[in-house]
């Protein structure tokens, strides 16, 4: 079984900067592709990044040139930097990891865009 933990959401204003990390347990992380997801009141939850257990990565439109997702496997944590954040960036970001045919989510993180 494998849990994963995010942290490092919170209130930021309109052009400001947040990482989030996740957090895995156990020792087959490097394995895995990571994943970010979020969700909005009231719509659907969408993808935002993934990187794979080979290092590549890709994003969302709406967050590409913006986000990075990046990876330490020795420290089994996936990051999300979030840069020039929007109000519409606001959401319960969510960690994905998948591998060896199933997938695990954390609980979600809160972040909030507004001034």
């Amino acid at each position: 079984q494998v849990q994963l933990v995010e942290s490092g959401g919170g209130l930021v204003q309109p052009g400001g900067s947040l990482r989030l990390s996740c957090a895995a347990s156990g020792s087959i992380f490097s394995s895995f592709d990571m994943g970010w997801y979020r969700q909005a009141p009231g719509k659907q939850r969408e993808w935002v990044a993934t990187i794979t257990s080979g290092g590549p990565t890709n994003y969302a439109d709406s967050v590409k040139g913006r986000f990075t997702i990046s990876r330490d496997n020795a420290k089994n944590t996936v990051y999300l930097q979030m840069n020039s954040l929007k109000p519409e960036d606001t959401a319960v970001y969510l960690c994905r990891g998948w591998g060896f045919g199933r997938a695990y989510w954390g609980q979600g993180t809160q972040v909030t865009v507004s001034s």
